[in-house]
């Protein structure tokens, strides 16, 4: 656990960097955390060991390749929707890559994450069909799944340029129990100039915290929670930023998870926040489930792991809902 602290308090304040004494482990848990593109960047004027030096030099050419395809990847998306006129907001990594935003820098950029209207989801379907993407899965029961109780259709990747693309309709499963107001976003959407759309600055922040909190069991949290940190350092000295958050927050039904992400990002990032509130007892299972990692990049605190394993399952669907899910998903096993 002590890398992890280590990784987090460098990414805080790269001039720590002459604490360092075990390379090897941070480097290690950066890589397991997708962070390790986000510390190249952080340490890149600092003096460094040389083979240390190569290694981040490697990771930031990598980052920015990731950037480049991810950004050719948007605009393929682009392509094939925009004869249907609808908003297409990008989501996530991209959104932060597309839009210059300093949490895109160095950041770790998977799948192709869009936000697009309920009602048109069937016609986007089809435009991404004839594009040439591709149902990932095939099984039935896994796209009814998806049609009924989530916030997304089943992936899609594209045949010839194997990437995916998940295509959102709202920010957490039908099933959860906040329900965010996915109109309101794309109604509040800014346009990029290629004409795809990046969501508000504090809906920003909210889907962020959804994505932490309220839609999975922390795996990449640390870098989750980087995101928040590198966002509200560069979005708060706008007028009235953190009233408008607070309200955003209420109105998509996230007010307590954004002001634990806030309290855990001034605990972990040393990040200036204001109305994260009083600290709370499970605020250090929170903070131990992040930095659950040994000096090899490891998994540890396998209990309280699967604790919030079982805890994101509980926030997505109800008591029996779950039990038949995860039945079905063992039987199929």
């Amino acid at each position: 656990m002590k890398d992890a602290r280590q990784l987090v308090r460098l990414l805080a304040d790269p001039a720590r960097v002459d604490e360092v004494r075990d390379w090897t482990g941070l480097l290690s848990v950066a890589r397991a955390e997708s962070l390790l593109g986000s510390l190249a960047f952080r340490l890149h004027d600092r003096p460094l060991p040389d083979r240390v030096g190569l290694i981040l030099e490697g990771a930031r050419r990598d980052a920015e390749r990731a950037r480049v395809q991810a950004l050719w990847e948007a605009e393929m998306a682009r392509r094939a929707l925009a004869p249907l006129g609808v908003p297409v907001v990008l989501l996530k990594g991209t959104a932060y890559a597309a839009s210059g935003l300093s949490a895109g820098i160095g950041r770790a950029i998977g799948d192709l994450d869009i936000l697009v209207p309920r009602p048109r989801m069937d016609a986007v379907q089809e435009a991404l069909l004839g594009a040439g993407w591709e149902w990932v899965k095939q099984d039935d029961y896994d796209d009814d799944y998806y049609r009924r109780w989530m916030h997304e259709l089943p992936p899609l990747i594209h045949k010839e340029r194997d990437r995916m693309i998940d295509v959102h309709h709202t920010i957490l499963p039908l099933t959860a129990r906040p329900t965010p107001d996915a109109t309101a976003m794309i109604a509040d959407s800014r346009p990029l100039p290629d004409g795809l759309r990046i969501l508000s600055h504090v809906d920003m922040i909210v889907h962020a915290v959804a994505h932490l909190f309220a839609d999975g069991d922390l795996a990449g949290g640390l870098r989750n929670l980087w995101d928040l940190d590198r966002m509200l350092r560069e979005f708060a000295a706008a007028p009235g930023f953190w009233m408008k958050l607070r309200q955003r927050a209420w109105l998509h039904g996230l007010s307590d998870e954004t002001a634990r992400a806030l309290r855990l990002a001034a605990r972990l990032y040393e990040t200036p926040v204001e109305g994260g509130g009083r600290a709370r007892w499970a605020d250090d299972l929170y903070v131990r489930r992040l930095l659950a990692r040994d000096g090899w990049g490891r998994t540890t605190q396998r209990p309280l792991r699967f604790a919030f394993y079982i805890r994101s399952h509980w926030l997505r669907m109800p008591p029996l809902m779950l039990a038949r899910h995860l039945i079905v998903k063992a039987l199929r096993r």
